[in-house]
């Protein structure tokens, strides 16, 4: 009897302890940033410029849902990219510094072919960072995974992009999942939501909740 109270005893111990290895694996990257305003003022919807912004995009509880279909027009008459809707935050353009994203995304099953998030601005590329799902699983552009299975779950993914040492790290709940370097550039800003890619999925769709920016104190 004594000998079982000892079994489960350790085995309540090695249980803790690896709750705290799992949850000591886990970093807050937002330390030593200082957060910024973010509301309205600071982005602006980029969607198929021949429907109404409601048909492709709601806030809701805090919640930004932004969807898109594979035949829809692009977000310029002029323009001859893919269709997209996204958030523009073109209120925070930067030319330097230490800048972050943070931002919880729940991505539904089904989408796919698709930028979820970028760093734009680049050269000779358009942007600096874009991360992308193809069938269930994240990706750094096409290259790289960084996370599998993360259909209809709500992920905190935080990008930080390093100007001046020209440095991108992307951050899944708390671990570091790709570091790796920049795209040049002069200008650069955050975009989130749905941007269609390769083989991209008919109906494409993203959820984004407690959005927030980060600088880097000096």
């Amino acid at each position: 009897m004594y000998r079982s109270k000892h079994i489960y005893v350790i085995l309540g111990l090695i249980f803790l302890l690896g709750l705290i290895i799992d949850t000591c694996s886990s970093i807050n990257p937002t330390l030593g940033f200082t957060r910024l305003t973010f509301n309205k003022s600071y982005y602006t919807n980029h969607k198929p410029y021949n429907v109404p912004l409601e048909e492709r995009y709601s806030f809701i509880n805090g919640v930004h849902k932004l969807w898109v279909y594979s035949n829809d027009k692009p977000f310029r008459s002029d323009s001859p990219t893919k269709p997209r809707s996204e958030i523009s935050i073109n209120g925070y353009v930067y030319s330097k510094g230490v800048w972050q994203f943070e931002g919880y995304m729940f991505v539904p099953h089904g989408t796919s072919g698709v930028s979820l998030m970028q760093v734009f601005g680049g050269d000779p590329q358009a942007t600096t960072l874009m991360v992308r799902v193809y069938d269930g699983n994240l990706y750094c552009y096409r290259s790289k995974v960084i996370l599998n299975n993360i259909y209809d779950k709500w992920i905190r993914l935080n990008v930080i992009h390093d100007k001046d040492n020209d440095n991108v790290k992307v951050y899944l709940n708390g671990d570091l999942k790709f570091e790796g370097r920049g795209r040049d550039g002069t200008e650069h800003y955050f975009k989130f939501g749905v941007y269609a890619q390769d083989q991209d999925s008919s109906c494409m769709e993203s959820r984004w909740k407690d959005i927030k920016i980060y600088k880097k104190s000096n």
